[in-house]
């Protein structure tokens, strides 16, 4: 069964042919302002598994880790879809509010917290780091 998302105007939709590999909290300064403040939940899948229909507007620029993000956003109503790096273009992120099911889009980990306000609300009894942690390893 497919995994179904989109925008908030309905103009992106997207299916998913695979289960989330990894779901992570991100306190960057970046997912602060992409979320509004709150930081963003980011559910990766492989990146082929991942399909769009509908326009994508990008942002490309250089996270904080190093690495050059893109953040796919709808033009029409500005919702943020996805974010990718292009030290790991084998897996997409999907922010997990975009999701038709928004259970799918638990976090596992906390990341970047170094970088969260003080206000900020960490989910007890799941790991944080203070910043960029690995990508998980496969599991098999």
């Amino acid at each position: 069964m497919a995994i179904t998302g989109g925008c908030l105007c309905g103009a992106v939709r997207y299916s998913i042919e695979a289960e989330p590999l990894f779901t992570r909290h991100c306190w960057c300064r970046d997912c602060q302002y992409v979320g509004g403040g709150a930081g963003t939940v980011n559910v990766f899948f492989p990146s082929e598994a991942v399909k769009v229909e509908g326009v994508l507007a990008e942002h490309a620029s250089p996270a904080a880790s190093g690495n050059l993000m893109h953040r796919r956003h709808c033009p029409s109503c500005g919702t943020p879809v996805f974010t990718q790096t292009e030290a790991r273009l084998h897996f997409i992120g999907v922010r997990a509010g975009t999701l038709d099911d928004p259970e799918i889009g638990k976090p596992a980990m906390t990341i970047w917290t170094s970088s969260a306000p003080s206000w900020a609300a960490f989910e007890p009894g799941i790991p944080q780091e203070p910043k960029q942690p690995p990508p998980p390893k496969p599991k098999g």
